[in-house]
């Protein structure tokens, strides 16, 4: 089934009001999937972006989409075939760095949600010329970080963003603080030496401190 930009801007943006931090997941070993998502869940971060970037990635999607109360998206969308591997690994969403008519026309066609990358006030323009008012700013820190957010929301109140990149515990109530960003993206939720050494309960501790930012 196919989904509008504008449906798909909808439905993005009630998966980034579920909590503030979207974890970004980069996960080596499909036996972490689900205890780590559990964990993520239980501390109040219900959204998780599975990168594309470990051979094990769509496994990973496929375990962690059986966790109640989990809601699963593919990060790191780049091809057509990403897009159809992420779908049938069972995501509910998909994230990219940016935007080009091919994925999109794609992630139309085939009726997932996507979060596209925009890293400049044209390429908002452009992604919301085309129906899409809830994007991903990325890299988040390297673009210019808050203050670039804050300018743009100005001329361009109607676009929402999930700034990705960069984002830490130092900086995302500064994100989250502006009027135009929605939730925030962050791996510093589940560090890849927790996860590689199974401290479940510390990983469920930093996202309840993460599901708390900005209230």
């Amino acid at each position: 089934m196919s989904i509008t930009p504008q449906a798909a801007s909808a439905r993005n943006r009630e998966i980034c009001q579920l909590a503030p931090i979207i974890p970004v997941l980069v996960v080596h070993d499909v036996s972490h999937a689900r205890p780590l998502a559990e964990a993520l869940v239980r501390g109040g971060l219900p959204v998780l972006e599975v990168t594309l970037r470990t051979p094990v990635a769509l496994d990973v999607i496929r375990e962690m989409a059986k966790v109640e109360g989990g809601v699963v998206g593919a990060g790191t969308l780049v091809t057509p075939d990403d897009v159809a591997a992420a779908v049938n690994a069972g995501a509910q969403f998909g994230v990219s760095p940016g935007a080009t008519d091919l994925l999109l026309d794609t992630c139309e066609d085939i009726g997932l949600p996507l979060l596209a990358g925009a890293a400049s006030a044209s390429e908002a323009m452009r992604l919301l010329e085309r129906g899409y008012d809830m994007l991903k700013f990325f890299p988040a820190e390297a673009s210019g970080g808050v203050p670039t957010l804050k300018a743009v929301g100005a001329p361009l109140p109607q676009i929402s963003f999930c700034p990705t990149g960069g984002v830490s515990p130092s900086n995302a109530a500064s994100y989250l603080s502006l009027p135009n960003v929605v939730c925030a993206g962050g791996s510093w939720v589940a560090p890849s030496d927790l996860v590689n050494s199974g401290q479940w309960g510390k990983i469920e501790a930093l996202a309840r401190a993460a599901s708390q930012l900005g209230l």
